[in-house]
């Protein structure tokens, strides 16, 4: 592996790394925050999925989470959304392709070579984090957008992986909306059945364990009612008697102002969690 960047920062260390992921096939970049309690010992960590378009860093820069991260002794890790590279499939348009690699593992082609994120986020990255950084193996996940949804859906999927789990403006049902369909569409084929295993609202029927959601979404969302769609979890959730505390926020967009006007409760949340 290669670090990037090395800056102080709250006390600890915000650093960004390149490192060779045989799930992907390529290398990726990830943030990783060290809070000054990282300097005498391991540390719990919270996993960030970032939106479309979006890289590492946009939440290390935009979010302001390193102070509340250093107050609660936590490591961040951020990684990029997508695999890239010359030899990467990619399309036009920011909803497919490099950056926005949905947190699935695509089974079509040109998709299926490189794009693994679900395997990446959920084995290898945890792995690559433990192996090199003081971390204690203890998790929680958190996520925007397209990585709320990543992050609802990973934490459904693997129950006793992650401590706690929560969400800002996530794309609760992909299924349903034309973000969800494009991709799912092209990465996984038209059966909807398949569909079903990369959506918040078809898992939480079934899901094994019942890991209280948080999501929190701005009043003022400009894809609210056409892409986020949250009173789609929310009537899945009290169908399936599974824990969600959904808070609308009048007036936020689905910009990072929104994000850091409320991240230090998340990283809160999550501290609880962890303890």
């Amino acid at each position: 592996m290669q670090r990037l960047e090395h800056r102080a920062c709250f006390g600890g260390w915000q650093d960004v790394y390149r490192h060779d992921s045989k799930v992907l096939g390529c290398e990726m970049t990830v943030g990783v925050y060290l809070p000054p309690q990282a300097e005498h010992g391991p540390c719990p960590v919270l996993y960030w999925l970032s939106g479309l378009t979006c890289t590492e860093q946009n939440f290390i820069t935009k979010a302001g989470a390193q102070r509340y991260a250093a107050e609660h002794g936590i490591i961040l890790v951020a990684p990029d959304t997508s695999p890239r590279g010359e030899s990467v499939a990619d399309a036009e348009g920011y909803d497919l392709g490099k950056g926005a690699g949905f947190y699935l593992n695509a089974t079509r082609e040109p998709w299926a070579r490189h794009y693994r994120m679900y395997d990446y986020i959920v084995d290898e990255l945890p792995a690559w984090v433990e192996a090199n950084v003081p971390a204690s193996g203890v998790r929680a996940i958190s996520g925007h957008s397209m990585g709320g949804h990543g992050a609802l859906t990973i934490a459904l999927k693997n129950p006793g992986r992650y401590r706690s789990v929560s969400a800002f403006s996530p794309i609760v049902a992909p299924s349903q909306v034309a973000w969800g369909q494009k991709a799912f569409a092209a990465y996984l084929g038209e059966d909807r059945e398949v569909w079903k295993a990369y959506d918040a609202t078809e898992l939480v029927a079934h899901a094994q364990e019942k890991l209280p959601l948080l999501i929190d979404q701005g009043g003022a969302d400009e894809f609210l009612q056409n892409q986020l769609r949250p009173e789609l979890l929310q009537a899945a959730c009290e169908a399936a008697g599974h824990p969600l505390e959904l808070r609308l926020q009048p007036g936020y967009d689905h910009s990072y102002y929104f994000i850091s006007s409320f991240i230090g409760g998340h990283i809160a949340h999550h501290a609880e969690a962890m303890r």
